[in-house]
């Protein structure tokens, strides 16, 4: 478990099908050790993230107001709400606390304990 396994969107790759099959290289591996070239990255919220050397959007301080990323939110499907759920939760628990949960899930994101 790892911190680079979390998208700079709140998606989970360590739990998605198509990483764990070695089809996707995940979003955030390779780029520290420069085996992939960020220069080379077609997402802009992954560009925007590692080139200011952000663990995931959820450290931005301008997160609220983001164009890219509140647009990428924005799409229409469950797996964009769920990935702000994700990035939202890191911002109010923490990467640990979100590991420990995200750990369990069968896909790239999943539930949250109940609060009570």
């Amino acid at each position: 478990m790892s911190i680079e396994e979390i998208g700079c969107c709140g998606a989970y790759c360590r739990t998605c099908r198509v990483y764990q099959e070695s089809l996707c290289q995940g979003c955030k591996l390779g780029y520290a050790s420069s085996e992939r070239d960020i220069a080379k990255a077609k997402c802009a919220i992954k560009v925007c993230c590692l080139k200011r050397a952000f663990q995931s959007c959820a450290d931005c301080t301008q997160y609220d107001s983001c164009v890219i990323i509140q647009r990428f939110y924005r799409k229409n499907g469950a797996k964009y709400r769920k990935y702000r759920e994700a990035t939202q939760y890191i911002r109010t628990n923490g990467y640990d606390q979100f590991i420990a949960i995200a750990d369990g899930w069968k896909m790239q994101h999943g539930r949250y304990p109940q609060k009570g």
